[in-house]
């Protein structure tokens, strides 16, 4: 199987994160009362910083803050609640850390547009700029990475992997339509999102093909549920198999994880990068639109 990585700089405040050569860890730092499995611990923005810290200490290489949950199931808050909770821990951590890059995982553009201000770098969608019309917008105009996620309102699939390529595209172009730099376009599978268990299993399996619609992707499914009910394991209790679909999704050429466990998906990724840059098999490629 020929395994595609791009080559890719982002400039980050004090940082450049650099694709090719190594798997990017995401740090995840929920400050939601209700986020599926750390909700409430992080409220505070003086445990937040630590916890950031804590995981930039463990490997991570950047930091991705959320302010509403999106278990299935959660209570949307208005923007005004998400912001209350969002922006001090962003002003914190840049203030105590500014070389630590950050991104906020949001599907909102005024969400967006005061956490970048505040010291964010990159927006983490989980709409794929179809939940917010100025999402796109405000991403262009801020010039700053954007991650598309697939979702949609159904599991209504007609061909799984098919209709999830020409729903990511769409996403795409409605970034590429309100001027996004196609440089700063990443793309995420959504594991978990408008996705039944035998659907996140099928998707885990087609990586690859989606790597293939030319952006980078990240890839987040650390805890989550098709993990636990296929290991019939709590919560708390299913690192190795987070670290399992870690290690599968690298293999198709998946550039940047998102997970809870940094100091244990850290040894999963650096095994994995081993493997995977000496492999003959590798293609590097710039992403879409780079010089």
């Amino acid at each position: 199987m020929r395994i595609t990585v791009y080559e890719q700089t982002y400039k980050c405040g004090q940082t450049e994160l650099k694709l090719g050569s190594a798997t990017l860890i995401m740090g995840i730092l929920n400050v939601t009362p209700d986020s599926f499995s750390d909700g409430g611990r992080y409220l505070d923005s003086g445990r937040a910083v630590e916890h950031a810290l804590r995981l930039v200490e463990e490997g991570a290489d950047l930091i991705d803050i959320g302010g509403e949950s999106t278990r299935p199931g959660h209570q949307p808050v208005r923007a005004e609640e998400e912001l209350s909770r969002v922006i001090p821990v962003i002003e914190a951590i840049h203030k105590a850390a500014p070389h630590i890059p950050l991104s906020i995982d949001t599907y909102k553009a005024e969400v967006a547009r005061q956490a970048i201000q505040a010291g964010a770098h990159i927006i983490n969608d989980v709409w794929g700029c179809k939940k917010d019309p100025q999402m796109a917008a405000t991403a262009a105009a801020l010039d700053c990475p954007i991650i598309l996620m697939h979702n949609r309102q159904d599991e209504n699939y007609t061909d799984l992997i098919e209709d999830m390529k020409k729903d990511l595209l769409e996403s795409v172009d409605i970034a590429l339509q309100a001027g996004v730099n196609p440089a700063r376009i990443l793309l995420d599978p959504g594991i978990g999102f408008a996705k039944n268990h035998s659907q996140n299993l099928q998707v885990m399996s087609a990586l690859d093909e989606l790597v293939h619609l030319g952006y980078p992707v990240l890839l987040a499914t650390s805890r989550k549920r098709f993990i636990r009910t296929a290991l019939n394991l709590p919560v708390e209790d299913v690192v190795e198999g987070t670290a399992a679909t870690v290690a599968f999704g690298i293999a198709q050429g998946c550039q940047l994880v998102r997970v809870h466990d940094v100091a244990q998906m850290k040894r999963t990724v650096a095994m994995s990068d081993a493997m995977l840059y000496a492999s003959p098999w590798l293609t590097r490629r710039l992403p879409a639109g780079s010089i």
